[in-house]
C-alpha cells in the first residue's frame, strides 16, 4: 500500500503511527417517521442525593443502533447538553445485559447492536444533578425540583425529533405537585403519566415541582389558559398581593393587544421561589422557566428589577420559539445551531421585555428611563471591545465560544452583547420607522407583521435576515439592509435610538434608583463610568473597564483592594475617596490592593469625580419615548 505523504513525513521525524479504532458514523436524519414510541420513566424521589433515576424503552430493530443524549439545547443557542452529569448507563434486549461504546469523536452518542428477535432496548441510567452551583445549576432541593427532559432522556439517532413519539411519566415525592405545559393522562399515587406527543414538544416542556405550591390564573375566563404554576421554599413566599397578581395579568394582555396572536393551546410560567434552587430563565414554546429569589413577591420594591424576567421569557414564545432563525432551527439536538439571528431573537426579545414591563405595570416609567439609561452608558462608554475589535454580529458567536463562563475582561470581550446591543438597535429602528413616516409607523408594526399571525399555531416560522429586512421595508421602504448590518458588523455608537426618542443620556454625581437597587441586590459597587471599575463588597474587583483609570493604574479582576486612602475598604469609602480626588486634583486615590499572596500601593490618577447614567429630556424633540412605553 503507497504511503500518504502526510505519513510519510511523520515516520520520517520519529512519530509512530499508532492505529486508532474508528466508529460508525452517527446515522445521517432521515424523513422517515420513527416506527414506535419512546416511553420515558423518571424517578425524581431521591432528593437527598439530589438524582433523578431513568427507565427508558426505545423501539429498535435487530442490528446497529446509535442512541443521542441531546447537545445543543434550545434557548442556550450552544452545545451545553450536561453529559458530564449522565451516569450508570445499562442496556437490555429481551432482559439480556447489551455492551455498548461511546463514540469517542463524539461523546454524547452512544453505539449498541440490537440482537435478532428484539423489537425494543430498555436504557437505565441516571442524571447526577449538581450538588452545588460550582457543577452547575442546582436543580433539586428538599423543597422543589426543575426536571428538564433533554438531561432525563436519550432518543435514536437518524430521525428529525418531530417525527419521533414520546410518553412521559414522572414519580414525585409523596404530597409534592408540579406545574408544566404537559397534560396528564393519568395518575397513580405519586406517579403522573403524561399525553403522548413529538419528543421535540417534550423537551420544550420541562417541569416545575415541589412541596409548596400554588397555581395562579393570569387570564381568567379565557379559551387559552394561562397560568403562573408556583414553588417555593416556605409557604409565606407564595402570598401574592392584588396589585402584583394584576401586574402579571396586563402583562398577559399587553402581549396580546402588541402581537394580536399567540402561538400556544395553553401557557405556563413555570415560577421559582427559591434561594436554593438556581434562579434561571429559559424560554418554551408553551411555557417557561423563570427562577427567581424566594423573596420576589415579599420583598416586592427590593426585586423590581428582577420583574423583566417574565416579560422577556414570554416574548420568547413568540419571538425565539415560534418564529426563529432559519440557520437555528436544527432537526435533532445533536446538529449545530447558527445564532447570526440571536440579535432579533434575544435582541429584540430584550428590547420587548423591558418595554412590556413598562406597559404592563412590571416597572413604572421612572424605573423604565432608569434601566434604559444603565443599558444606553454600557454602549456609550461601557463596551471598549465593541468600539475596536469586536462587532454585535460577532457576538452571536459566544454561545458556543464562552457557553457563559465567567470571563476576565467581560467588557472588552463583550461576550453575548446581541442581548442588550440588540435591544439599543431595535429601540434606534423604532427611531428611524418614527422619522421616515412623520409618526405613522413604528416597531409595534413590525412585531405584528413579524410574528403576529397563524393565531394558535405553535409549530416553528422560520425567518432569515432578509425576511427581517423585506418585513422593515414593506412597513416603512428604506435602505433596511444597509441600517442593520452598519449597526451589525460596524464599531460606531449603538445609542442613537435615546436621541430620536427625545431624549438625552447624561452622567451626574448621584446614582439612579436603579443603580442603588442593582448595587444593594447584587452587593457591589460599580464605579464603571468614574473609577473604571466594580467590585463586591469584600473589596474583590469583579470587572475593570479596559484602558480606564483603574486600568491604567494597574488593577485588574482577581484583585482585591484591602484599603483606601489608608483606610480599610468599603463601599463608602472608595465613593468618598473619588468624590475627595475631584475637588483636590493633586491627589491622586490611593489603594492598597491584594494580588495572590501580594500586596502592593496603586495610585489612580482619576479626578473628574462620580458617574452615573440618566436619561433627560431634550424639549426641542417629541417624547416618543414615553408613547413607546405606554400601555395599548
Amino acid at each position: 500500500m503507497k504511503t500518504q505523504p502526510l505519513a510519510s513525513a511523520l515516520l520520517a521525524a520519529g512519530f509512530a503511527l499508532v492505529a486508532v479504532p474508528v466508529l460508525a458514523d452517527v446515522p445521517p436524519i432521515g424523513d422517515a417517521s420513527f416506527n414506535g414510541t419512546l416511553k420515558i420513566s423518571v424517578d425524581a424521589t431521591d432528593l437527598a442525593h439530589r438524582v433523578f433515576r431513568v427507565n427508558e424503552t426505545i423501539p429498535a430493530q435487530p442490528g446497529p443502533l446509535t442512541l443521542l443524549y441531546p447537545q445543543w439545547i434550545p434557548g442556550n443557542h450552544s452545545p451545553t447538553g450536561p453529559i458530564d452529569k449522565f451516569a450508570g448507563l445499562v442496556i437490555k434486549a429481551n432482559g439480556k445485559v447489551l455492551p455498548w461504546t461511546r463514540d469517542p469523536l463524539n461523546v454524547y452518542a452512544f453505539h449498541v447492536d440490537v440482537p435478532q428477535g428484539a423489537t425494543e432496548v430498555q436504557a437505565y441510567f441516571e442524571f447526577l444533578s449538581p450538588q452545588d452551583t460550582k457543577q452547575g445549576r442546582v436543580v433539586m432541593t428538599p423543597e422543589m425540583l426543575n426536571l428538564q427532559w433533554n438531561t432525563v432522556s436519550l432518543y435514536p439517532a437518524g430521525y428529525n425529533i418531530r417525527k419521533i413519539e414520546a410518553q412521559a411519566s414522572v414519580t414525585y415525592p409523596a404530597g409534592w405537585q408540579a406545574g408544566t405545559a404537559l397534560e396528564i393522562a393519568s395518575t397513580s399515587g405519586s406517579t403522573v403519566n403524561y399525553k403522548p406527543l413529538t419528543y421535540n414538544a417534550l423537551v420544550d416542556s420541562p417541569i416545575y415541582a415541589g412541596k409548596y405550591f400554588k397555581r395562579v390564573d393570569l387570564d381568567p375566563g379565557a379559551k387559552t389558559p394561562v397560568h403562573m404554576d408556583i414553588v417555593a421554599d416556605d409557604p409565606k413566599y407564595l402570598e401574592i398581593k392584588p396589585e402584583q397578581l394584576k401586574a402579571h395579568r396586563n402583562l398577559v394582555q399587553q402581549m396580546y393587544k402588541l402581537y394580536g396572536a399567540h402561538h400556544y393551546n395553553h401557557y405556563d410560567f413555570l415560577t421559582s421561589l427559591s434561594d436554593k434552587m438556581s434562579g434561571n430563565g429559559l424560554e418554551h414554546h408553551r411555557s417557561s422557566e423563570d427562577g427567581t429569589s424566594a423573596d420576589y413577591f415579599t420583598e416586592w420594591d427590593k426585586n423590581v428589577y428582577a420583574r423583566d424576567l417574565f416579560s422577556h421569557e414570554f416574548n420568547h414564545s413568540w419571538d425565539g420559539k415560534y418564529r426563529r432563525g432559519a440557520d437555528l432551527t436544527t432537526p435533532n439536538f445533536n446538529v449545530p445551531m447558527s445564532d447570526t439571528l440571536l440579535w432579533v431573537y434575544e435582541g429584540q426579545t430584550q428590547f420587548w421585555g423591558q418595554i412590556m414591563a413598562a406597559r404592563s405595570g412590571l416597572w413604572n416609567t421612572e424605573q423604565t428611563l432608569d434601566m434604559l439609561a444603565f443599558v444606553a452608558a454600557t454602549y456609550d462608554k461601557g463596551r471598549p471591545g465593541l468600539a475596536s475589535w469586536r462587532n454585535v454580529q460577532d457576538t452571536t458567536n459566544d454561545p458556543p465560544i464562552a457557553q457563559r463562563r465567567p470571563l476576565p475582561y467581560r467588557n472588552y470581550q463583550a461576550s453575548e452583547d446581541y442581548y442588550s446591543a440588540g435591544e439599543m438597535i431595535w429601540l434606534d429602528v423604532d427611531g428611524k420607522l418614527r422619522e421616515l413616516s412623520h409618526g405613522k409607523k413604528k416597531i409595534d408594526d413590525f412585531a405584528r407583521a413579524f410574528f403576529g399571525m397563524n393565531n394558535g399555531d405553535w409549530s416553528v416560522n422560520t425567518y432569515t435576515f432578509e425576511d427581517v429586512v423585506k418585513t422593515l421595508n414593506d412597513i416603512q421602504p428604506y435602505d433596511w439592509k444597509s441600517y442593520l448590518r452598519t449597526r451589525l458588523d460596524g464599531h460606531g455608537p449603538l445609542i442613537g435610538g435615546i436621541a430620536s426618542h427625545g431624549w438625552k443620556l447624561v452622567y451626574t454625581d448621584k446614582p439612579s434608583a436603579a443603580v442603588k437597587a442593582i448595587e444593594s441586590r447584587r452587593h457591589f459597587t460599580d464605579l464603571t463610568y468614574s473609577l473604571g471599575v466594580s467590585l463586591g463588597k469584600d473589596g474583590a474587583i469583579a470587572d475593570v473597564l479596559w484602558d480606564g483609570p483603574a486600568f491604567k493604574a494597574g488593577l485588574s479582576p482577581g484583585m482585591s483592594i484591602v484599603a483606601v486612602n489608608g483606610k480599610e475598604f468599603s463601599g463608602d469609602a472608595i465613593k468618598d475617596a473619588v468624590t475627595a480626588a475631584a475637588k483636590d486634583k493633586s491627589q491622586p486615590i490611593e489603594l492598597l490592593v491584594k494580588n495572590f499572596d501580594e500586596y502592593k500601593t496603586l495610585r489612580v490618577d482619576y479626578h473628574d469625580g462620580l458617574k452615573y447614567p440618566h436619561l433627560v429630556r431634550d424639549k426641542s424633540k417629541p417624547d416618543t419615548l414615553g408613547e413607546l412605553i405606554k400601555p395599548l
